[in-house]
């Protein structure tokens, strides 16, 4: 009796993807909350608008029983102060699904290089340090973070469009600095093959090549004979 693993690489559809807001108020704060999530993982993020001010932002792959989304977080921006990595969360009335329509570069990507002067340079996506961008119907988030430690080291969103050829990004929400909130920043961007090319200044004004590719899931399963 042997057993053996098969490696089953597939990317994530799109057709359970969805992005939910609601406010909530605490301190006297209005803390807008955004969930974008599709058939296996889920962010939330919260933040508030005026005066802008990041909140937290957590996520990973999900389990749904009934409203109920079971979360195993991969990263957690408050990790010091609530400890949590698994979290539960119960859709609730308030949540307000969005109407927007079906935009290029649904799905998740992760950072696999840059085009530099001395040419293509790679990083290994396997690696549990990563940057990951959520794009759902309009809406954008990216994220660093290390899986294997936990540690987290920032994030931003907003809402983009992408049309021929120009990705343009409007920040609502920027962890390392509230004054980047409301910059507009617009990218060229082309897809070759399973990568996605980004072109165009960040948010420093730098002059920036990256190189994103899909997210694809990997999943072991085992065959006996």
């Amino acid at each position: 009796m042997k057993t053996i693993f098969y490696l089953l690489l597939f990317y994530s559809t799109f057709s359970f993807s969805q992005v939910y807001e609601f406010v909530k108020t605490k301190k006297n704060k209005i803390i807008s909350h955004r969930i974008i999530v599709d058939k296996e993982y889920l962010i939330e993020t919260q933040y508030v608008k005026e005066p802008a001010e990041f909140i937290l932002t957590r996520g990973g792959y999900y389990k749904k029983k009934g409203k109920t989304y079971n979360v195993e977080l991969e990263f957690n921006s408050n990790i010091e102060n609530d400890g949590l990595k698994i979290i539960d969360l119960k859709k609730e009335k308030s949540w307000s699904k969005s109407k927007n329509e079906p935009l290029d570069l649904n799905g998740k990507w992760l950072m696999a290089g840059r085009v530099t002067k001395e040419g293509e340079r790679r990083r290994d996506i396997t690696r549990p340090r990563k940057t990951m961008k959520f794009l759902k119907d309009g809406y954008f988030q990216w994220i660093a973070f290390n899986t294997e430690t936990f540690q987290f080291f920032g994030t931003g969103g907003g809402f983009y469009s992408a049309e021929k050829g120009i990705y343009t990004e409007n920040i609502e929400f920027f962890s390392r600095n509230n004054k980047s909130v409301g910059r507009i920043l617009p990218f060229n961007y082309e897809i070759q093959d399973s990568d996605w090319h980004h072109k165009g200044k960040s948010s420093k004004g730098k002059p920036m090549y990256e190189i994103w590719t899909r997210r694809s899931n990997l999943i072991f399963k085992k065959v006996k004979f």
